[in-house]
């Protein structure tokens, strides 16, 4: 018999329906040479401080740091978990092949290899790997099977991933709960738990410090146009201010200057631009897309479309790409008709042209296991609200990337009066192109919003009287996190950047992964260091008492936490060594121990 383990129950009743394997064992499905059974998630964990010696079951300073010479893993407190491994452990026991059916990325991965470890499997072993559940994608994946070792180094990343995540979580946490609490308070730390909580304090910290800085805009109506001041204050550097005066007085001179004097159009200057569909959605780009638009958690927009993919009407979600590879194009054109019946009007203005192919789309270059996340082509049936509003958005974002660009007349408007610059600018859209397929979303919105002050025809040379005014304003603190901005920070090691291609080169040193910064936030939630209000998110007193006692940039530092998150992934890639990982981390946390030992308890 050939066993298949796949990660969960629904997911294994869709591979034996494929495969032909029709009788129900309850705890797995058998026929046509096949048995079908599944985990229920991690079966398997990383054994716990106690299990490798009784000196480590109690907390103490003198203790630390925890270092297993060797990582052992152990099944999951919980009779159910044991029934159903000891099932797996005899069907393998019996198998002549097995066929990891895990989902397709490091965690599926390291979820599978423990249970076939654990279980004691001697067969050989396949690996199955697809990106949606449909049955053409099962068929394809069964028919172009991977050889376990072609995985190794994404298990490898996987656990090297566990093993660092315990070496910090168990040494840091037991080190500043019995340091600054003598046990009697937890305070947990994580590897990325700890620096994206640091985030969300440092934030609050520079709000909260905030001095508004008072500045005086100067502008005038002009053929009921705004043009505003371009100010040119008098300082060493002669450098325009972007704000306006910080002068009063110079601002009110300003004022009375303009006032007797007509303002003169000196130039007119037009330019066309035009604007790409946004790109295909990764997982952090929905989370962040489905906050923004409906306030959903990261979490929830993670259940959804993991539901999605389980009903074969989604790709997989657990990326970090918005590429598909270039092999994809006529699949593509096929998805694209499947969904006419549900979109006849945005896809119909597509008929009649070759579809566009290029490489914003389909690069296989930046395709690494996954594509992004897509629509499978199967029309949905009795979705909930939240889930049709999901998978809504992701149909018209895959069809709106076939859809020309958006044709955009810009007008720059620079006129004088009494020696002052004054400038007005405008945004026309001439051809809507995507825009007609998302409209309302986060993008079209903000689209319409720039294109609202679309000038008069003016012309050189042009003069006239105007109503000048000053409006007194004041800088404003930064905003706190919401969870959309709060995953781009991860996303992007805390740098704030609109433009994709430099997000793109940022993931790299991203904190997380794109499948647990949802947790990593809930985490923070449940464990009380974070709290909502409306849509931010907010530190509590516990959140800031923790980030005071860390001082050592090993927890607290988004960019180091970054570089660790690079080497995890140039692991994937064969490019650095799992034993160096883990020695270069053995290190920082005995230095770490070492430092935070030798701080005085009171700050």
């Amino acid at each position: 018999m050939i066993v298949c383990i796949a990660e969960k129950p629904s997911v294994a009743r869709d591979i034996a329906a494929v495969l032909g394997a029709t009788h129900n064992m309850h705890t797995y499905i058998e026929g046509a040479g096949y048995q079908v059974t599944w985990t229920y998630g991690h079966l398997c964990e990383l054994k716990e401080p106690g299990d490798y010696t009784t000196m480590w079951q109690q907390w103490s300073l003198a203790a630390l740091p925890l270092m297993p010479p060797r990582f052992g893993i152990k099944l999951k407190k919980d009779k159910g978990v044991e029934q159903q491994f000891n099932v797996i452990k005899q069907l393998m026991e019996k198998a002549e092949m097995i066929i990891n059916c895990g989902d397709a990325g490091q965690e599926g991965e390291l979820i599978q290899r423990w249970v076939m470890q654990k279980a004691g499997a001697k067969c050989p072993v396949k690996r199955l790997w697809i990106s949606s559940l449909t049955e053409q994608a099962i068929r394809q994946g069964f028919q172009n099977l991977r050889e376990e070792q072609d995985l190794y180094p994404l298990y490898m990343a996987g656990l090297c991933r566990a093993v660092g995540d315990w070496l910090l979580g168990i040494n840091a946490t037991r080190l500043y709960t019995m340091k600054y609490q003598r046990g009697k308070k937890l305070l947990s730390v994580g590897r990325v738990q700890t620096p994206t909580l640091a985030l969300i304090v440092t934030r609050q910290h520079e709000i909260e410090t905030f001095i508004p800085q008072t500045y005086y805009v100067l502008a005038t109506l002009y053929r009921n146009t705004l043009f505003t001041a371009v100010v040119q204050e008098d300082d060493e550097n002669n450098n325009p201010n972007s704000r306006g005066f910080t002068n009063k007085q110079q601002a009110l001179q300003a004022l009375q200057n303009i006032s007797t004097e007509p303002l003169t159009i000196k130039s007119v200057n037009h330019k066309k631009i035009t604007e790409a569909p946004p790109r295909l959605f990764d997982l952090t780009s929905l989370q962040v897309e489905c906050n923004k638009r409906f306030a959903f958690s990261a979490e929830h927009t993670l259940e959804i479309i993991q539901t999605l993919y389980e009903h074969k009407l989604t790709t997989y979600p657990r990326v970090d790409t918005t590429f598909l590879p270039d092999d994809m194009y006529t699949q593509a054109i096929n998805i694209l008709n499947n969904l006419d019946p549900l979109y006849h009007t945005h896809i119909q203005p597509l008929r009649g042209t070759k579809l566009k192919k290029n490489k914003k789309i389909f690069d296989s270059s930046k395709v690494t296991d996954h594509h992004a996340i897509i629509p499978t082509g199967i029309i949905p049936q009795n979705l909930t609200t939240d889930q049709q509003q999901v998978y809504d958005i992701v149909s018209l974002r895959f069809i709106a990337a076939f859809h020309p660009d958006c044709l955009i007349n810009t007008t720059t408007v620079n006129a004088l009066c009494a020696d002052i610059h004054m400038k007005a600018s405008g945004r026309e859209i001439l051809q809507p192109g995507w825009h007609t397929v998302l409209s309302n979303t986060t993008d079209d919105r903000q689209d319409k919003e720039n294109s609202k002050n679309q000038l008069p025809d003016f012309k050189p040379n042009e003069s006239g009287p105007h109503q000048p005014q000053l409006t007194e304003k004041q800088t404003t603190p930064p905003k706190p996190y919401t969870e959309a901005t709060l995953l781009r920070a991860m996303e992007t090691a805390g740098k704030f950047v609109d433009d994709e291609n430099l997000r793109d080169a940022l993931k790299e040193n991203g904190i997380g992964r794109p499948s647990t910064r949802a947790a990593i936030i809930q985490t923070l939630l449940k464990r009380g260091y974070i709290k909502q209000q409306r849509r931010n998110l907010i530190p509590t007193t516990e959140g800031i008492q923790l980030i005071t006692h860390i001082h050592h940039p090993l927890l607290t530092s988004v960019a180091l936490t970054g570089m660790w998150e690079r080497k995890l992934r140039l692991i994937e890639k064969q490019q650095y060594q799992p034993d160096t990982f883990i020695k270069e981390l053995k290190e920082m946390v005995n230095n770490l121990v070492n430092t935070v030992l030798q701080e005085p308890t009171k700050q």
